[in-house]
């Protein structure tokens, strides 16, 4: 394969997740694998690699969600899978809170709170930040320290956050993580 597909990595699937990322990617001019939602994800790595060469044109956002379940769950897998492969090349990660707490987290390289300012503290599934600089709890989080990735925002509940990221309103939250990673990026350059 020529060029390598840019996506986007989203540790969210579920319902409001998934109208909230099909109508961003949609105004950023890129594509959503809708088929990618689900909580927990339903599809492998290879599956949703096959989908992401098939996008009409980048940046691809894809969903990854593990329901909750402690470790690396099927969403995490297929994360790893796709964040690795040769034909992909991640521009960033949207790392979303959950109410997991201490058991699963990650480092961040920044977080937007619900107000849409940068911060750099965790946030929860409000979009409320916490204590810490430069960690956050979720549950699709486990393996992103593992990986090379070259930026992860920390956002809370994609479609969520006391409604102050609903789709009806635009989702600004998700949104302007998806901007801020394009940017950081250099994606908007090329």
């Amino acid at each position: 394969m020529g060029t390598k597909r840019k996506v986007i990595l989203i540790t969210d699937g579920d319902e409001y997740a998934k109208r909230a990322v099909e109508m961003v990617a949609k105004e950023v001019g890129g594509r959503c694998i809708s088929t990618s939602f689900g909580n927990p994800s339903s599809h492998s790595g290879p599956e949703i690699l096959s989908l992401i060469k098939k996008a009409k044109q980048d940046p691809v956002l894809v969903m990854f969600d593990d329901s909750g379940f402690v470790g690396e769950g099927a969403g995490e897998t297929a994360l790893k899978y796709i964040a690795a492969h040769k034909d992909v090349e991640v521009l960033g990660v949207i790392a979303v809170a959950s109410r997991t707490r201490r058991e699963e987290w990650t480092r961040i390289d920044v977080a937007i709170d619900q107000d849409g300012n940068l911060t750099p503290y965790g946030v929860d599934k409000l979009g409320i930040p916490e204590y810490e600089i430069g960690r956050m709890s979720g549950d699709t989080v486990y393996s992103l320290d593992s990986l090379h990735l070259p930026l992860i925002v920390g956002i809370g509940d994609i479609g969520k956050m006391g409604k102050r990221d609903s789709y009806e309103k635009g989702a600004p939250i998700t949104r302007k993580a998806v901007e801020y990673i394009l940017e950081r990026s250099g994606f908007n350059e090329q």
